[in-house]
């Protein structure tokens, strides 16, 4: 489904090229790359849960688009779906707190876990009925399309 875009964390679609001619690469080129790299898992998770961003599953018919995302162990309050010019922002964010008492000590531990996903929707969905379900892990959100944007199907014209 090319028409729905995923708005990347530092909103820059494309990368420079730096205009150096050597072949030594720039301190200030090694920092962007660290910082706009492909960092390892353990950098993008969570600590406390090892929470990781979520990934999307995107589906196109010819009358809808259907966003399916697992997110296991939440409950449907947790999230918040946003609409706002086009463009849909799934969010949630969890906190976890734990305490234990033994005879000389307290442990006290603290979770906290969250999410943001934006994608830019089409001119083609009809958002007054766009509709969301949480159900078995899995958070299903169902974007129909206008009347107009619907695939038609074929049929045979009569030359006259």
């Amino acid at each position: 489904m090319s028409n729905l875009v995923n708005v990347p964390k530092n909103g820059g679609l494309t990368k420079t090229k730096s205009n150096t001619t050597s072949n030594r690469p720039l301190w200030s080129n090694l920092f962007d790359e660290f910082f706009t790299g492909n960092l390892p898992s353990v950098f993008s998770q969570n600590f406390n849960s090892g929470m990781t961003l979520p990934l999307v599953n995107i589906k196109e018919t010819s009358d809808a688009y259907f966003v399916e995302m697992a997110v296991p162990g939440m409950n449907k309050s947790d999230f918040k779906i946003h609409l706002d010019y086009q463009l849909l922002s799934i969010e949630t964010e969890t906190q976890e707190e734990s305490v234990e008492h033994e005879s000389n000590y307290t442990r006290r531990e603290f979770g906290y876990s969250s999410f943001k996903r934006s994608f830019s929707l089409p001119d083609t969905v009809e958002d007054g009925k766009i509709k969301a379900n949480y159900q078995d892990g899995i958070l299903s959100i169902h974007l129909p399309k206008k009347d107009e944007a619907k695939q038609k199907p074929a049929r045979s014209i009569k030359i006259s």
